[in-house]
């Protein structure tokens, strides 16, 4: 028999991507990808409700880091807690993993909304994408204008449009009136506008604090409530939304956002939109104004996304803490065997006498 052939390279916005020497997302280790995140979820919410949002994340973090090594991978964060000087642990540019086996990149969120955490509010969750080395966009630590939509409208809506022309195509797509239309938009000043804006199409507006990835994940099942998110929010958590969406067919555009006056955030404070725009020119984005769809900004052959419930949300329930046992909701989405995967996990504590079957 012939040689087979080695593994071919792939293109990325320009650049030849060589592929690893087999398939880096294999069905072993999406469950260990599960088992990731429903740990950081227990870890984080330990914490729920205490007020303590920068500890849940540390803790999310840590239980992540921990179980991520555990894994014959060789892995790489390319979005993550920040540059080194900055995050001891999953910093862009940490290697993960046991050091031997597949190349695979992650992108991760270990408390996405630790707001929410701290207060005990719903919507946190601990949550990750991962694909073959160059398949998940570098989002820089900027923000990013999104829209989210069911498969129904996948190139339908566009981000270019405005949010009044986006709802009369929802609506024709879904065959629902304006007004049985829920549009999730975060509750910023940023968004008073386009909130004025939907309601004025007879669309119902649901404000949301924090973790928006949830919601654009949302919107890719019927029966949510939820058909659409717009609006601005965090760019890294764009890409671990476009990796889901992405898997579901569903329909999922960002658009880097740099300037202050657009982006409206005090952590944007004594910036410049010339600044922003030489700093996205070093990371070698040459279109700033660029519209990434979903398969651009998580374009590796097979992605995968999992989300694990910290407190109760629209896709699962929280972490449950009992006498013998953690209970934990997850969800995980494949594009290797394109599945939606919502996993109830009972993780036993040593000595169990009694485990109520649910």
């Amino acid at each position: 028999m012939p040689p087979r052939p080695g593994p071919r390279a792939r293109t990325q916005f320009g650049v030849e991507v060589p592929s690893p020497c087999r398939i880096a997302v294999d069905r072993t280790l999406i469950q260990e990808i599960l088992e990731v995140v429903e740990q950081a979820a227990i870890a984080s919410a330990e914490l729920t409700g205490l007020g303590l949002k920068n500890e849940a994340d540390a803790a999310a973090v840590e239980a992540m880091r921990k179980r991520m090594g555990t894994i014959a991978m060789q892995g790489r964060i390319v979005i993550g807690e920040g540059e080194r000087d900055e995050a001891p642990m999953l910093y862009i540019g940490e290697e993960v993993g046991s050091g031997t086996g597949p190349g695979v990149d992650f992108a991760v969120d270990p408390c996405e909304g630790t707001n929410l955490c701290a207060n005990s509010q719903r919507g946190s969750m601990a949550v990750l994408a991962a694909s073959d080395r160059g398949g998940l966009f570098n989002a820089p630590d900027f923000y990013m204008k999104k829209l989210a939509a069911p498969p129904a409208a996948k190139g339908k809506v566009d981000i270019r449009k405005s949010a009044t022309e986006n709802i009369a195509i929802l609506s024709e797509a879904l065959g629902l009136a304006p007004s049985e239309l829920t549009i999730v938009v975060m509750d910023r000043a940023r968004h008073k506008d386009l909130i004025a804006e939907i309601r004025a199409t007879g669309a119902r507006v649901q404000p949301i604090s924090d973790g928006d990835v949830q919601a654009a994940i949302a919107c890719g099942f019927a029966g949510t409530g939820t058909h659409c998110l717009m609006g601005i929010g965090a760019a890294p958590e764009g890409v671990i939304s476009a990796a889901a969406m992405r898997a579901l067919g569903g329909h999922f555009q960002g658009q880097l956002v740099y300037d202050p006056a657009v982006a409206q955030t005090s952590e944007w404070e004594g910036l410049t939109r010339e600044g922003n725009l030489a700093r996205l020119a070093e990371m070698g984005i040459s279109d700033p104004d660029k519209v990434y769809e979903a398969e651009e900004l998580a374009s590796g052959e097979n992605v995968v996304f999992a989300g694990s419930g910290i407190t109760d949300g629209l896709l699962f329930h929280g972490v449950k803490f009992e006498k013998d046992c953690v209970r934990t909701s997850s969800l995980v989405i494949s594009t290797l065997d394109n599945t939606a995967r919502f996993t109830n996990t009972v993780h036993i504590k040593p000595g169990a006498q009694s485990i109520a079957l649910r």
